[in-house]
């Protein structure tokens, strides 16, 4: 009973964004007050602590505006500059056709963004050179929302599954097993799935895109690129597969990626098994309102430009055309301080990934309430560093002029600004959740109740649930890292009731918070901020649903077979 309240919040905002096409910045704030009031009334949760973790919220969204200001900030300043065009008529180098490129771009340097930074980046930098090309702005957010889940799986330099293991090390020592080697099988079978689902996902993602956006509204031009799917993903896969099984958690996705676009890009380049028949978006005058961006992204050559707008792709009058390597530079920047900062070997992480001064901004005791600490860590942000710093850089690389710049900075501050409502109210219902139990009422947290029922459903079925309790943790933070911590727990200790391996139970919950990423609010406010189609966040969970139930039914179907094969890999 208690497990079906928790959910009310999030019914509700699914029924209206899903139902009745609400935007996230009017259903979240309402969803918030449900959850405040149930906390209330059902959790006895005091009105001084709702009011402290709202505010604890409120801040910890903070971190997210700060990777999306950046990321929209490169874009817009990229864009004034005319360094954008120079990009955009490089990959048409590449391949003219929209499904190679969303291979090339969407997937693969995607995947390479997200294995070093995380945080949303590959669709927040993927996004804007897609819309470049010619994609319709909402096609392009859901393509990327979509493609940013099997990289999930390590994201940033392995953290969702090391943060399971932080929640779980305790559990597996005290029953004798060996926290490294339980690690480095962790890795191992959070990727073996992945060689089916992410050709699947590439699959679909392409046959969505040719159904939904298609000129001829036809599933038929994804049967062409079968055989670069099949190319790109066993470039993809077996690297990011040997690189956990032998190597761990922390790079899987950085090697993969790199390896996959290398071959992604050498194959398009050549012609090699790439479709041989033609795909193409409808023309404009067919395009439905929604399908548009809101802001001043327009495909080249598309769309009415408001008042003091310009189009992507398109340099400012008397702008000199310049190198693509120069072009490039400010993208190259990012990705070398990303790896740099970013891969344990170099030391900088450690430095960088602290909370306290001058590192990091801690407030402790939040309004005098003790043990609600919040922690800004703005140097490991990748919003501040490198976004923001590279923005800065790029008004001497690029000769920027004062308009320019004003132009850049005003167009991301009006951009953000719309998702500024959704994201606080969307992370202050989630600490709601989490901490709901906090004044002792005799019930766990909302979420750990919510979980808890969804095992207790599930009986003997409760491997059907595990991903989908990933998905869960994802839907509501935003975060395959948060969903770990979350209910990596729940996972283990469950498995252990039931007699379930516990590796490949775990995996599963580390997969969901995956595949989590493409349904979740806050990733789909940021997607439709970045893309200009803010208000059709309805549209993008709709359409986002049934992958998200496809992949994790895959991930489960793989692991009933090795259950079912007698194989524990690390039977406790």
């Amino acid at each position: 009973m208690y497990a079906f309240i928790a959910f009310i919040p999030i019914i509700f905002a699914v029924i209206v964004m899903a139902g009745f096409n609400w935007p996230a910045k009017r259903a979240m704030p309402i969803a918030w007050l449900i959850a405040a009031v149930l906390c209330l009334l059902v959790w006895k949760v005091s009105f001084f602590r709702i009011f402290v973790y709202t505010i604890l919220g409120f801040l910890s969204s903070i971190d997210t505006l700060l990777v999306l200001f950046g990321a929209l900030l490169i874009m817009n300043t990229l864009t004034h500059c005319g360094a954008m065009s120079t990009i955009s008529k490089g990959f048409m180098s590449i391949s003219k056709d929209p499904r190679i490129q969303l291979v090339v771009i969407g997937c693969m340097f995607g995947s390479f963004m997200e294995g070093a930074a995380g945080y949303g980046t590959p669709a927040a930098i993927c996004a804007p050179l897609l819309i470049t090309l010619g994609y319709p702005p909402l096609c392009v957010a859901m393509c990327c929302l979509i493609l940013d889940s099997v990289c999930v799986t390590f994201g940033a330099v392995g953290l969702p599954p090391n943060t399971a293991m932080n929640t779980i090390g305790g559990m597996v020592s005290s029953q004798g097993g060996d926290i490294t080697l339980f690690t480095r099988l962790l890795a191992k079978w959070a990727a073996i799935p992945n060689l089916i689902i992410f050709p699947v996902m590439l699959f679909v993602v392409i046959a969505m895109m040719c159904k939904i956006y298609g000129k001829e509204h036809s599933f038929q031009p994804v049967l062409s690129c079968i055989p670069f799917i099949l190319l790109c993903t066993a470039a993809y896969d077996i690297p990011m597969i040997l690189c956990a099984s032998f190597m761990g958690t922390d790079l899987p996705t950085l090697i993969a990626a790199l390896i996959g676009l290398l071959v992604a890009v050498l194959a398009a380049t050549n012609g090699f098994l790439v479709p041989k028949d033609n795909f193409e978006f409808p023309p404009l005058s067919d395009w439905e309102e929604s399908w548009l961006s809101k802001t001043h992204l327009r495909p080249e050559g598309r769309g009415v430009l408001q008042e003091n707008e310009i189009k992507v792709g398109e340099m400012e009058e008397g702008k000199p055309s310049m190198g693509l390597w120069k072009a490039w530079t400010a993208y190259v920047i990012i990705a070398v301080v990303l790896v740099i900062t970013r891969v344990p070997m170099t030391g900088i992480s450690k430095i960088m990934n602290v909370g306290t001064a001058p590192w990091g901004i801690t407030v402790s005791n939040l309004f005098g309430a003790e043990g609600v600490n919040w922690t800004l860590k703005w140097a490991w942000s990748p919003g501040i560093i490198p976004f923001t710093i590279v923005a800065l850089l790029c008004i001497l690389i690029y000769k920027m002029d004062s308009k320019q710049v004003k132009a850049a900075w005003s167009d991301t501050r009006r951009m953000v600004g719309g998702a500024v409502i959704a994201l606080a109210f969307g992370i202050a219902m989630v600490q709601l959740f989490r901490y709901s139990n906090i004044n002792s009422s005799g019930l766990d947290s909302m979420l750990l109740e919510m979980a808890k029922g969804l095992a207790a459903l599930a009986g003997g079925a409760y491997i059907v649930i595990s991903p989908l309790i990933g998905v869960v943790g994802a839907f509501m933070s935003g975060s395959a890292t948060v969903s770990c911590i979350l209910f990596s727990a729940l996972q283990y200790q469950t498995a252990h009731i039931l007699g379930m391996p516990k590796v490949l139970i775990v995996a599963l919950q580390v997969i969901g918070g995956a595949m989590g990423n493409m349904v979740c609010v806050h990733n789909i406010v940021a997607a439709c901020t970045t893309c200009g189609t803010i208000g059709s966040e309805g549209k993008l969970l709709r359409s986002n649903i049934l992958p998200c139930v496809i992949f994790c039914a895959i991930a489960v179907i793989v692991m009933v077979i090795t259950m079912s094969m007698g194989i524990d890999p690390l039977p406790l």
